[in-house]
């Protein structure tokens, strides 16, 4: 029996005292005497529907009626019948009377007919978005028809509302009867209430009370002649006003014009089961209908289905109205992404779904699923949401990249598939300006760190690519104790020639962080080497970068001309347009094969040119899978450093002290066991390029050792000549104070952290160089080696310089191309 809870009012209108939902305004229209409001609820603020029904005293029949609908709609749950969520009886205060008023709340819906309006649909968006909503509703009567043997007694247009997601629903249960069909005899009425019904709405046999025939009609006849009430009020878009006007069928679409005479027979015997008209009437057959039935049942759908169908959605998306699309469409495949159901597929059309979405409402409706899903362990959605995080990335707050995306998109930079890491890495390009300092310095440099040495050179380059894009995001210790190391002693030194020129780019860009010191004694140096690069790309870059610096320098010397104390604070110089701008990604490692010789051995030039000749060694498991380099199309770049810089532990070492600070004892994953420089004597600049370009010509020959200790400079003089006896010069005298240079030789770690990518590091001994170095001299053994105390023995008039030192055993084989009498 239904408890009713009378309370009283506080306030007139104001709503009812203790109801946990406020009141609002009413729409216009309702079915019958009930009064149809919008509604919100106290707890939580959602949005819900508030139906009242009001009478002079408690016996009022429109009550009574109106508490049966309240007992039905209860009981009766069904996905295309309105949800109840309350219900009460008060007294409300109607000027010096009284009125008993009760109400109903249900989920958030309006009427249907202010929602056609509202829509304003017309041709054939109209026709699929009507079929789609007579479809539900013909579920919910043949529901209670079939299944429950329940008699609606009233289906027409007031009767259905829509609800937010655009379903239609029924309600207006307050004539509801079970169909009592034992007692075909008797003539008393079946339904209670049936004077709540129109006259227009009413079938013949409803209309004469014929109580005995309606027993021996099937459960359907009743409710089957309200739907066909139902189709000609939605498509004539006028309330019927007498049961004749069902007979003009101009609106009626040709295909359902069957089915709605059928609805309408005078014989209720023949009218048409609603379960029927579901299954077989040829006006549900469009794609709206077809496309939300397949959706709702997904996960009883195999892959092979699911695939084909979310890649034709995205063009019958399109083709279907807008607001259905945003409303219907998106939220159910959302709902399947985030629950399983849903293929990764299905995520592009997601994304194209939500792009038309206002700002505020894709981050409402679309985002939090984004989120969900980079928890996935589904490779084919993690790889798809990397691929178009440039869709959504700039809505995401910093607070949620940093505590709830990063950590999962993490893991793919150690995955073992190329491709997740690849698109991993570009993703930072969005995901680093919402990063903290304590991310960036405590995981994702020590994550690109062993990028930097991956065995795929896209990888590599990309990886050099994406610090100079992100170093303003950096801090200043950060930027000191990783950029420089970062770009010189990797990337210069790849073997892989888009690498290298990464490197160079990204020194550029980012000039404006470097002291002249460091430009002067750690980046001209690598740079000026690479003029003789056999790439010709790296050689037009690094001439550019050299022309930057060198400006750089100039600029410092005017200014320590004239006394100007702010040298220290600007020395960054605008780009050159070879070098400017955000640095462009090398081409997908995935998709573009390069020729072995991209990155493998290198021909030599031309002997008789007097050109030292190169090799560049190529790195095992690199030659199946190379890039090609996509030089920069961006026009600015952003050099100012940030306004302050905080100091972080971040794993990275102590700058200062020429330390390397490591979390673990076997941790070389950072930037800091590079070598640093040591206030040690630097080489001549030539003689720096000259022994940087001795590689092997034909196969790798055993490195020569660099003699390059401090404590051995005397020594060093007679050693020399043989070396560059044949080609060089003699060196300048260099009286100036020696750069901060340290012998690549002092730090034994550097072999572990090189050996995939760099050239074989120097073995120290005290033998004198042999004649043989000029073509196995390390590559970079002579930047890091102190430069010679004493002169170097002078061109020779002929026979180009064996020496009058007794020649030495030497190392490896030897290619010299001299005869005995000229030397040559």
């Amino acid at each position: 029996m239904f408890k009713f809870l009378k309370e009283v009012v506080a306030g007139s209108g104001s709503g009812l005292k203790d109801f946990p939902y406020t009141i609002g305004e009413p729409y216009a229209s309702a079915w019958g005497s009930w009064t149809h409001h919008r509604g919100i609820s106290k707890d939580d603020g959602s949005p819900v529907s508030i139906f009242s029904l009001s009478g002079s005293n408690p016996q009022d029949r429109h009550l009574v009626a109106g508490r049966n609908g309240v007992k039905r709609l209860r009981t009766v749950r069904h996905p295309n019948i309105l949800s109840f969520l309350h219900s009460t009886e008060a007294e409300v205060p109607d000027g010096p009377a009284m009125k008993h008023t009760i109400y109903i709340v249900t989920e958030p819906v309006m009427p249907l007919s202010e929602k056609v309006k509202e829509l304003n649909l017309g041709g054939t968006q109209r026709d699929e978005y009507f079929a789609w909503g007579l479809h539900q509703i013909s579920k919910a009567v043949s529901f209670l028809n079939n299944d429950c043997k329940l008699v609606h007694g009233n289906v027409c247009l007031a009767s259905v509302v829509v609800t937010q997601t655009l379903d239609w629903k029924l309600h207006a249960f307050d004539v509801l009867s079970e169909f009592d069909a034992n007692n075909e005899a008797s003539g008393s009425p079946m339904l209670q209430f049936e004077w709540l019904v129109g006259t227009q709405y009413k079938p013949m046999e409803l209309t004469k009370s014929d109580w005995a025939s309606i027993r021996k009609s099937p459960p359907w006849a009743i409710d089957s002649w309200g739907l066909g009430c139902l189709i000609f009020e939605l498509f004539s878009g006028a309330k019927l006003a007498r049961t004749e006007d069902l007979r003009n069928t101009a609106s009626i679409p040709k295909s359902l014009l069957p089915d709605y005479q059928r609805l309408l027979n005078s014989t209720p015997s023949r009218r048409l089961n609603p379960s029927k008209l579901i299954d077989n009437s040829e006006f549900f057959q469009n794609k709206l209908v077809e496309t939300i039935q397949f959706m709702e049942v997904l996960n009883l759908k195999d892959s092979v289905e699911k695939d084909s169908f979310f890649r034709k959605l995205p063009n019958i998306a399109e083709q279907l109205p807008r607001e259905i699309v945003l409303k219907k469409l998106l939220p159910v495949l959302a709902s399947s992404l985030e629950f399983g159901s849903a293929a990764a597929p299905a995520l592009t059309v997601l994304l194209k779904m939500g792009s038309w979405l206002p700002a505020d409402q894709f981050s409402i409706k679309v985002l939090p699923t984004i989120v969900k899903l980079f928890a996935s362990n589904d490779r084919a959605i993690r790889a798809c949401l990397l691929q178009h995080i440039d869709k959504f990335g700039e809505s995401l707050s910093a607070q949620t990249v940093d505590e709830q995306v990063f950590p999962h998109v993490a893991t793919g930079f150690s995955d073992t598939t190329v491709s997740i890491r690849e698109l991993t890495l570009k993703s930072m390009l969005v995901l680093a300006p919402k990063l903290s300092q304590r991310t960036i310095s405590g995981s994702l440099l020590k994550y690109l760190s062993k990028l930097q040495v991956d065995e795929d050179p896209g990888i590599r380059t990309n990886t050099t690519i994406l610090l100079g894009n992100i170093a303003n995001y950096m801090n200043d210790g950060t930027r000191k104790r990783v950029l420089i190391n970062a770009f010189t002693v990797r990337a210069l030194r790849d073997t892989f020639p888009p690498a290298r020129a990464a490197g160079i780019m990204a020194l550029s860009v980012t000039s404006s962080y470097y002291e002249m010191t460091e430009i002067a004694t750690r980046i001209l140096p690598n740079i000026v080497v690479l003029t003789f690069d056999p790439d010709s790309d790296v050689r037009t870059k690094a001439f550019q970068a050299t022309d930057q610096f060198l400006q750089i320098a100039k600029q410092h010397h005017e200014k320590l001309t004239t006394g100007d104390t702010m040298v220290a604070e600007s020395t960054g110089v605008q780009l050159k347009p070879g070098n400017a701008g955000l640095l462009g990604w090398a081409m997908s490692s995935i998709t573009q094969k390069g020729k072995p010789s991209d990155h493998g051995s290198i021909s030599t030039a031309n002997a008789s040119n007097s050109q030292v000749s190169a090799t560049s060694v190529a790195t095992p498991g690199t030659q199946a899978s190379t890039v090609g380099y996509a030089p920069s199309t961006s026009s600015s770049f952003d050099q100012a450093a940030p306004a302050s810089a905080r100091s972080s532990v971040d794993g990275w070492g102590e700058l200062e002290d020429g330390n390397i600070q490591e979390e673990n004892g076997s941790d070389k994953e950072g930037w800091d066991d590079v070598d640093p420089f040591d206030d040690k004597p630097s080489p001549s600049l030539l003689s720096n390029i000259q022994a940087a370009q001795k590689r092997p010509v034909v196969q790798p020959k055993q490195a020569v050792a660099n003699s390059a200790k401090s404590h051995q400079l005397k020594a060093q003089k007679s050693e020399d000549d043989p070396l560059w006896g044949p080609i060089a010069a003699a060196p300048p005298k260099s009286t100036s104070k020696s750069a901060d240079i340290k012998p690549s030789t002092s730090n034994n770690d550097e072999d572990d952290l090189w050996g995939a990518i760099a050239a074989p590091a120097p073995k120290s001994s005290g033998k004198p160089l042999k004649a043989a170095a000029a073509n196995s001299d390390d590559l970079w053994g002579a930047i890091a080696a102190p430069p010679p105390s004493t002169k170097a023995r002078p061109l020779a008039s002929s026979g180009r310089g064996r020496g009058t030192k007794p020649a030495q055993p030497k190392l490896g084989a030897q290619k010299i191309g001299r005869t005995s009498s000229t030397g040559m």
